[in-house]
């Protein structure tokens, strides 16, 4: 697993499935009610784009000890067709620990996507391992390198790659990664919820509480006890979200290479067959409304550009005239919050909406741990996972009041 960028880049080095991030400038780095009386209506979820902490809630609220729950997943597009399936699916133990609130859930993931792999065989079904983690730094100019390969970079690195020694930023105690969308689909899968095609319109509330969701093209009400809202840079398309906080879009770019001789990338690592060796090389991002339809979202050609320009310097091998295959070349929309802290928990003013957004690039990682905390909010009344308290919608309604 690899990062590299013209200024700074993180590398993370692993099996089969190398991944080169290049930091950006971005500014931002169902109604559950349980009533004793009587069994629970499933759950229903909002997802634009199958967010990885949607299929989350629906695996710990059906794996439930005390009260297992299967619920409805409504997708406009289709499970992991946004960034959810797009993005490097990077995993780190301890990036996070300058926020306190954030490192909390940060950990907590790290360790539940430890659980989940060994639960669902993630090391075969999404590519799940720990990874060496560094950082180089590629010059601005390409010079042949006089000097000998630095020990910590493998052997398909150029050495003149990095205009400095590169840095060990996290060992396979400290790091990991998975294939982002063979992750949300397996996870999805395990829950067994069912899976809607189609829009939500509205959240239906009557007399506070959450009564079901409304879609587009469907007659009458999906009912449920608990509607969870997913919908990533979305989120704010909802007028009972929007009344409430903001969620903006940052547009982050990305592509995926197959080299021509694949073996030659970290051959000393078991080959992880459903990745098929493939290099993903992710950054160029800028602040910009999501469209309307994950489906027709494309990446912007100088961005993609750059990127194959930073791939071939890192490595030759990553060159498409030295016969690289491109498997992709994409863009998606990471949702950011406005004070870069995640929203989770229940929409104030309405009982049983519950919200999930703003994980801005850290969506991946810490889609386990949101996912069992909203699941534990909503079957027990409280979160133990992790304290939601921080991440709570209703801090936005609190900072108004105080102005």
């Amino acid at each position: 697993l690899f990062a590299a960028s013209t200024e700074s880049s993180r590398v993370h080095q692993h099996n089969s499935f190398p991944c080169i991030h290049i930091p950006h400038t971005s500014r931002h780095p169902p109604s559950l009610r349980w009533p004793p009386f009587r069994p629970p209506r499933p759950a229903a979820w909002s997802s634009a784009a199958a967010a990885s902490w949607a299929p989350a809630p629906a695996y710990f609220l059906s794996t439930h000890a005390a009260a297992p729950t299967v619920p409805t997943l409504i997708e406009k597009c289709a499970p992991a067709c946004a960034a959810s399936g797009k993005a490097g699916g990077f995993l780190a133990l301890d990036w996070c620990d300058s926020t306190p609130a954030l490192s909390a859930l940060a950990r907590a993931s790290f360790a539940l996507h430890h659980r989940l792999a060994a639960s669902l065989d993630g090391a075969e079904a999404y590519g799940f391992r720990p990874v060496h983690t560094l950082s180089i730094c590629v010059p601005t100019v390409s010079t042949p390198s006089t000097s000998p390969t630095h020990p910590l970079l493998p052997a398909w690195v150029n050495p003149s790659a990095s205009a400095a020694p590169p840095r060990e930023l996290g060992t396979p105690e400290t790091t990991a990664q998975v294939h982002p969308g063979l992750f949300t689909k397996a996870v999805l899968a395990a829950s067994g919820a069912e899976v809607v095609i189609g829009e939500v319109e509205r959240v239906v509330v009557r007399d506070g509480r959450v009564a079901g969701v409304a879609v587009k093209g469907r007659d009458g009400v999906v009912d449920a006890d608990a509607v969870v809202l997913a919908l990533g840079p979305w989120t704010g398309r909802l007028e009972m979200v929007r009344e409430v906080f903001d969620v903006s879009g940052l547009k982050a770019h990305s592509i995926v290479l197959r080299p021509r001789e694949p073996e030659k990338i970290t051959p000393h690592r078991r080959r992880c067959s459903t990745l098929r060796w493939e290099v993903y090389i992710c950054g160029m991002s800028k602040d910009e409304d999501a469209p309307d339809d994950p489906a027709t979202i494309t990446g912007e050609p100088d961005s993609i550009a750059m990127l194959h320009k930073i791939a071939g310097k890192v490595s030759s091998h990553l060159k498409t005239e030295e016969g690289a295959e491109v498997v992709a070349e994409q863009a998606c929309y990471l949702p950011c919050s406005t004070d870069g802290l995640p929203i989770i928990g229940e929409m104030p003013g309405v009982k049983g909406c519950y919200v999930a957004t703003g994980h801005s690039c850290w969506g991946i990682l810490n889609g386990p741990a949101t996912g069992a905390a909203l699941a534990e909010l909503i079957l027990d009344g409280k979160a133990k996972t992790v304290d939601l308290a921080p991440f709570s919608p209703a801090r936005f309604l609190e900072r108004r009041s105080r102005r």
